[in-house]
Parts: structure tokens; C-alpha cells; sequence
């Protein structure tokens, strides 16, 4: 008798134990990111700095390479949250989902592009890429999209004025230009830093400077799951917004060390070099709030582009109320 109630005593417990672990357990979310780049820091400083655990999140990150891979993960449930460029919720309504992809919180607000020319330019000014051979990005993108929006701000036409390069893999820019494709290409960080140092370019424009605020990479996630997971994707803001305050606060080498994990292969003077270079221009949002100028600003820059079929409506793609309730501390 007394072993038969102390092995129900113990699955009891068992079972009392199991149940605890279950109402502690995290929530998990899916992170599906379009590149691994130093762009994203705070989404890596959010990671290493335990702000998506403080807040109950198991997050699981995967580099998706794509923006149409990313998306295709969203939209067939692949992944719950993608970090991709606005734009691409634009395009999905446009297609006239019935789920919608509503952006929730932003990371980025500037292009993250520089221009990279092959020898060094001491006094350069952007009528200098007439008639020449420029390696652009893939079209429909939005680096490319912001590169031939300022090409035409400072009336370059890239389709007439120059030979303009945009069949190349995102992955292949970078080698295709250091095997002698180009006299000028676009570029993110750490690339056009490990460039200057090793002679093959140099940086002598920021596409993120010219074209202004926009956003540019946004947290975003299908409206149905939004509505079944509304207390998830607060905490998912929140964390996000710790992260970003902390990387306004900090400096380019606390930065540096925090997300070393996710850029080991990258020499720790060039990585200081690339946040720095974006932490000056502004590319970081210090608050996840994607507000309707950066909207518009990010439309005029796609019907340029003549990639927008018409308008998307602020009110019915952008939802800002988890990122104001996270500012609020709620």
C-alpha cells in the first residue's frame, strides 16, 4: 500500500511538475530575416541581450535570402514574423491577398547602400556615373528602387544615361564587381568597408543619406496571425524596442561585441567601421513607429521606380499600436 501511494505521490508530482513547466514555457516565434547584415543590429542585439527572452519569447531565427523567399515563408506559415522591406506588403496587397502582411514594428529608416566606385574619386559628384557602366541591384528591390530614385534626383536617367547592370544575384554584386564588372557599384556594409581596405572600391556616397527616411526593413506578420497573437506580437515589439534603445545608448564598439556571434568571419575593425557608418547616418530606428511620411516617401520612391500599381492605404498595412504601447511601457 505504501508503494502504491508513493508512486501516485510521484506521478503527481510528475505530473504537477510537467504542468508548471507548461505555463512557464515560452512563446515561440518564427523570425524569418531577408539577409543576415549589419543593418539589422538591434535585432541581434535584442537576441544576445536576452530582451526577446525577458519577455517570454522563444525566437527562432532563420536568414530566408530574398525578399520573395521571405515572403513565400510568411505567407505558406513557413515563418510567423519576417524582417524584410516594406515594400513587399505593398506588393502582396496588390495582388489582393485576403490575408493581408501588416507592418508592426520598424528597424530600419534609411536606404543601407552606398555608392562604391572601382578607382578613388577625391572631389566626386553624381554627374560623373554619365556614360558610365553602373552595377545596380535586383530590380524590383528596394536598394534598387532607391538607387535609380536618387539617380533621377540628380537627373541621371539609369536606363538612358548610363549602362545600368541589374541582372545580377543579390548574393554575386559584390564578386561580380571584384572580378571587374563595373565602374561603380551599389553596396551594403561590411562589403564596401572590407572593399576600401583591400583597394577593390571606394565609398564615396550614402544611398541612405540621398533618399531620406523610409522604411526600409520592417518586422511585419500576416494580419490573422496578429489577431490570434496580439499579446506575442507586443512583446515581440517590446523586445524590439529595448533592443533599439539600448543600440541609440550604446557605443559603436559595445555594438560591435554584442553582435559578434552572428559576424565572426567579419575582422572586428571593419564591423566598428560599418555600424559606425550606419549609426551616423541615422539607418537604426531608435523606436519601432513606422509613421505615414516614411510611407509615402517609400510609395514615391516605387512609382518612380514604376512598381507600384497604385497607392496602398497607411490605415490598412501599417499598425503602430504595439510599438505605441511599447514606447508607453505597457
Amino acid at each position: 500500500m505504501k508503494r502504491l501511494i508513493s508512486l501516485g505521490l510521484a506521478t503527481a508530482l510528475g505530473l504537477m511538475a510537467i504542468l508548471a513547466g507548461c505555463s512557464n514555457s515560452s512563446d515561440q516565434v518564427r523570425i524569418g530575416e531577408v539577409t543576415r547584415s549589419l543593418f539589422y543590429a538591434p535585432q541581434y542585439v535584442a537576441l544576445e541581450k536576452g530582451f526577446f527572452a525577458e519577455e517570454g519569447l522563444d525566437v527562432e531565427l532563420t536568414t530566408t535570402w530574398g525578399g520573395d523567399k521571405t515572403m513565400t515563408a510568411l505567407l505558406s506559415d513557413g515563418i510567423d514574423v519576417a524582417l524584410v522591406g516594406s515594400e513587399t506588403s505593398i506588393y502582396v496587397a496588390q495582388q489582393g491577398a485576403e490575408d493581408p502582411v501588416i507592418n508592426f514594428a520598424q528597424l530600419t529608416q534609411t536606404d543601407g547602400t552606398f555608392l562604391v566606385s572601382r578607382n578613388p574619386i577625391p572631389s566626386f559628384s553624381w554627374d560623373m556615373l554619365k556614360g558610365t557602366v553602373f552595377l545596380g541591384q535586383r530590380k524590383g528591390g528596394m536598394p534598387q528602387m532607391v538607387g535609380e530614385f536618387v539617380l533621377k534626383k540628380h537627373q541621371i536617367d539609369p536606363h538612358q544615361d548610363l549602362e545600368l547592370i541589374q541582372n545580377v544575384e543579390f548574393q554575386n554584386i559584390a564578386s561580380a564587381f571584384s572580378s571587374g564588372t563595373g565602374e561603380f557599384v551599389q553596396l551594403f556594409e561590411p562589403t564596401a568597408s572590407q572593399f576600401e581596405r583591400e583597394g577593390i572600391g571606394h565609398v564615396i556616397a550614402s544611398f541612405g543619406k540621398e533618399s531620406g527616411k523610409v522604411p526600409y526593413t520592417v518586422f511585419m506578420a500576416k494580419q490573422s496571425y496578429i489577431e490570434k497573437n496580439q499579446e506575442i506580437i507586443q512583446k515581440f515589439t517590446r523586445a524590439v524596442y529595448k533592443a533599439q534603445q539600448w543600440v541609440e545608448s550604446h557605443s559603436v564598439q559595445e555594438i560591435a561585441q554584442v553582435i559578434t556571434p552572428y559576424f565572426q568571419e567579419i575582422d572586428p575593425d571593419i564591423l566598428e567601421n560599418s555600424i559606425a557608418r550606419y549609426k551616423e547616418q541615422g539607418s537604426y530606428a531608435a523606436d519601432p513607429i513606422l509613421d505615414e511620411e516614411e510611407w509615402n516617401n517609400l510609395q514615391d520612391i516605387m512609382q518612380e521606380a514604376g512598381e507600384l500599381q497604385q497607392r496602398a492605404d497607411y490605415a490598412k498595412l501599417v499598425d503602430t499600436s504595439f510599438a505605441k504601447a511599447a514606447i508607453e511601457g505597457n
